[in-house]
């Protein structure tokens, strides 16, 4: 019995939900850069390389190469959601599971984690400000992704003034599904967007990421006008990778001023995830655009006048 979607306790300004801090990432945003994930996105995109950080809670993450059947966890569930046996091994009842994680503490074998934790704000300010030197030297920063980091922008917003105070090179990575207003309070604190624009169709949009793309649309056009975006496609075959469409989108985007156009390749990252959470990949037979496909689309988008990079 899975939770509902909710917004996290984190939305306060001293705490925020969060999956991951990665260091010396050069994927989001210029330079070398410390990237903050923030849990919790409304969207579910099908080809989603990070699915775990779809939950608006910390949620429940089962590695099986690793279980040695011990039965631990089979004695603690109150739901009676996890069975191991000789024959089977270790079994989960997704549909009875209703994430209350009381079985990762007993797991002695990592086979059982959580994905997701609440940090106060000094604590994630403390990680990111540790390569300061490497951001001054590179041109770097930090970014604030997700999930959607607009469900958490009083968080964003706390993070984001530190940063400034250190004169740090701030950027936000959305997919611009959130209220106007979170993004109004964010967006003085950055010096870039990275905006996800997926399909400029909303019946088609709203068939693989759960959503329409009007609310997206609009902030985007609000967002272009009061700060500077690269504006971020990720190409997924035979949904947004024809030659007029990725034009189409390069047009919309120049049309905005935006800097630059970052073409990002469909990855498989997302199907071990959703193995490891109980759910099946909706994508099984997709495979990674190749090189020549992407050089391509390249072309397309420089055709327009626009700068275009491929991977960030």
């Amino acid at each position: 019995m899975m939770k509902p979607i909710e917004s996290p306790r984190g939305k306060n300004k001293g705490e925020g939900l969060i999956f991951n801090i990665q260091r010396f990432s050069i994927h989001d945003g210029p330079g070398i850069r410390t990237t903050v994930f923030m849990k919790g996105c409304p969207l579910r995109c099908q080809w989603c390389s990070n699915p775990e950080s779809q939950h608006f809670f910390p949620n429940l993450m089962v590695r099986e190469i690793n279980c040695r059947g011990c039965g631990r966890c089979d004695g603690v569930c109150p739901r009676g959601a996890i069975a191991v046996t000789a024959e089977k091994g270790r079994e989960i009842d997704w549909a009875r599971c209703d994430q209350c994680l009381q079985c990762v503490d007993t797991c002695i074998y990592q086979s059982l984690s959580v994905c997701g934790q609440y940090m106060k704000l000094h604590d994630v300010f403390s990680e990111v400000i540790k390569d300061k030197v490497f951001y001054k030297n590179s041109g770097g920063g930090v970014t604030v992704s997700g999930g959607e980091p607009l469900y958490q922008s009083q968080f964003v917003a706390g993070l984001l003034e530190l940063c400034r105070k250190e004169e740090l090179h701030t950027a936000l990575d959305t997919s611009g599904h959130a209220p106007w207003a979170g993004m109004e309070e964010v967006l003085p604190l950055v010096d870039l967007v990275l905006f996800d624009i997926k399909h400029l169709d909303p019946a088609e949009h709203k068939r693989k990421t759960g959503v329409d793309n009007y609310l997206i649309m609009e902030n985007f056009k609000k967002t272009c006008a009061l700060a500077k975006v690269w504006l971020r496609i990720p190409v997924i075959p035979g949904f947004n990778d024809d030659r007029e469409h990725i034009k189409n989108i390069a047009l919309l985007g120049k049309s905005h001023n935006v800097e630059k156009v970052s073409l990002l390749p469909y990855h498989e990252g997302g199907k071990s995830k959703c193995g490891q959470m109980g759910r099946v990949y909706p994508l099984p037979g997709l495979v990674t655009p190749g090189e020549e496909k992407m050089k391509r689309l390249q072309r397309v988008i420089e055709e327009t006048g626009l700068k275009v990079s491929i991977g960030n």
